[in-house]
């Protein structure tokens, strides 16, 4: 009898046991994951300077079982913006700037605002020239609320870009990360971040809605290779970061068509890719300005069949190639001395190292793809023959 009695004890132990055994290994998240309980890929907010990682139907080994809950509350588009803007938003600062203007008899204050990316832990701060232009004051707003005046590095006012300084601790300096926009494609996902009307590093998602747009920025030269984006961009976003789903920089945000007085979004937006800025960056850290390449001709007509000379630089490169400008004709009239130009006189560009050339801008953007001091094949026109003329491009400082 008592022999039985401990036989069924010892038996009720073990399937108790085994049941509970059972039971938490069955919500194990390893169990879990190989009974398909979790459908989706789960996505692991990164650690700074890193990218996203995506982990299909597996939980990495170094997450505790707590952690879950976080990744159970948002779908992996929203676990994406997160990561981004935790990535980003300590790099990105709130400019405003004062700037004083006069007539005959007032002195007049007024106050600007924009965005910026800290780019090192030396202070350099990226952002857009018109934001910092004529201002006699600008300060710079970091993630932590301290507040800097800035000091100018320099500009290149044709592409609106501009280098400002803090003198801040680096401990509070939290560069951003650099990206590539050369391989950008119409429907990747973009994220901006800025100060849109004094709210302090608000983000905003989109798209690239088209890519190598020309816009004039400065003047009445255009940039080409501007990126068109459909993310909200409104005054004060101006200079801030336009980034990847990694949260690395692809671009300035810079200007947006608008049919507000406000200039608010209308959900066209433009910005310069990083690609040019990384072009520039180096001459406007250590010159303060862009040292471009001169090809010595500064007016030209469109035609049809290319582009003809209008004036020349005297001495200038493509001067001392041999290259030829309109011809003014004198012709004595009584006791007058007539001057006429004969435009048919001067040269037409018909491309430049091969590539044909239609417009000026084209023109402009074959030869700063040169340095100064560089050779550059002209195929010209003249009297209806086509030759090839060497140029050894100049320098121009910008």
């Amino acid at each position: 009898m008592i022999r039985t009695l401990t036989l069924c004890i010892t038996c009720s132990m073990l399937t108790l046991i085994t049941y509970l055994w059972l039971e938490k290994s069955a919500s194990s998240p390893e169990i879990m994951a190989q009974e398909g309980r979790f459908q989706n890929p789960i996505l692991i907010p990164p650690t700074p300077n890193q990218g996203l990682e995506v982990r299909s139907n597996n939980i990495p080994n170094n997450l505790p079982a707590t952690s879950m809950p976080y990744f159970q509350q948002y779908t992996p588009d929203e676990l994406v913006n997160i990561s981004v803007y935790e990535k980003v938003n300590r790099s990105v600062v709130n400019i405003t700037t004062e700037s004083v203007s006069q007539d005959l008899l007032f002195e007049y204050t007024s106050e600007g605002a924009g965005s910026g990316s800290v780019l090192d832990k030396n202070g350099n701060i990226l952002t857009n020239y018109h934001v910092i232009r004529d201002a006699k004051q600008v300060n710079i707003t970091l993630y932590d609320g301290s507040s800097y005046e800035a000091t100018f590095v320099g500009a290149d006012q044709i592409n609106d870009i501009a280098i400002v300084k803090i003198d801040a601790k680096p401990d509070v300096l939290i560069p951003i990360s650099w990206g590539d926009s050369t391989n950008l494609k119409v429907g990747q996902r973009v994220f901006a971040i800025g100060n849109p009307f004094g709210f302090e590093r608000t983000l905003s998602v989109g798209i690239v809605s088209s890519l190598n747009r020309s816009l004039k920025l400065s003047g009445n030269r255009k940039t080409s290779s501007i990126i068109q984006i459909d993310a909200s961009l409104n005054p004060g976003n101006s200079g801030g970061p336009l980034l990847d789903s990694q949260g690395n920089l692809i671009g300035i945000n810079t200007a947006i068509a608008s049919t507000s007085r406000a200039g608010q979004s209308a959900g066209v937006g433009f910005a310069v890719p990083v690609s040019l800025v990384k072009r520039v960056l180096p001459q406007l850290l250590k010159f303060g300005k862009v040292i471009r390449p001169e090809l010595g001709i500064t007016s030209v007509y469109q035609t049809d069949k290319g582009l003809m000379i209008n004036r020349l630089i005297p001495g200038g490169p493509a001067e001392k190639a041999g290259l030829q400008g309109p011809q003014i004709v004198r012709q004595r009239r009584g006791p007058f001395v007539i001057e006429k130009v004969q435009r048919t006189a001067a040269d037409l560009i018909i491309s430049l190292d091969g590539k044909p050339i239609k417009n000026a801008d084209e023109l402009l953007d074959a030869v700063e793809s040169h340095k100064p001091g560089d050779a550059v094949n002209l195929t010209i026109e003249r009297d209806g023959k086509q030759f090839t003329v060497v140029v050894t491009l100049g320098t121009q400082e910008s």
